[in-house]
């Protein structure tokens, strides 16, 4: 099952590093410290490879020793940005995995393959496109959520 402690219903940004960053400084009340590492992790990330998995979607995970347990941050472009996909589309919905260093490799598999799942359905895809309030964006998780548990 998933959920977002953070949602970002209409980031404006026009590239990936001011999505990271604003994502990042999101994220400062989760982990109670500054920004930086965690927007310098997912930028490492990337160069890694792109975590933009195609149809407009990107889901870049990382590991931080701050981090006390897994957060998924979803955010919501206002505007389709470059994200070197790998099907050269845009990226509009951006779907962040942070966990504990110390976390076990296998239940960070189990939320990235179930973030996945979520976001390759093209039409939870055309929903979330289709709300800009993280309300209404939540409680389509938690629909999602509900559907797979059963």
């Amino acid at each position: 099952m998933i959920s977002a402690d953070l949602i970002i219903p209409d980031l404006k940004v026009t590239s990936k590093k001011q999505a990271f960053h604003a994502i990042a400084e999101a994220c400062v009340p989760l982990l109670g410290g500054p920004s930086e590492p965690l927007f310098d992790a997912l930028m490492a990330r990337e160069r890694i490879g792109s975590t933009g998995i195609g149809g407009g979607v990107a889901i870049p995970h990382v590991k931080l020793p701050t981090a006390k347990r897994i957060h998924a941050v979803l955010v919501r472009l206002e505007n389709p940005i470059d994200f070197d996909a790998i099907d050269g589309a845009p990226v509009d919905l951006i779907f962040m995995l942070l966990a504990p260093v110390e976390s076990k490799t296998t239940q960070h598999l189990k939320v990235l393959a179930s973030v996945s799942r979520f976001l390759k359905d093209h039409s939870t895809c055309e929903n979330l496109r289709g709300l800009s309030c993280a309300d209404k964006i939540g409680q389509l998780l938690q629909e999602w959520s509900k559907i797979q548990a059963a």
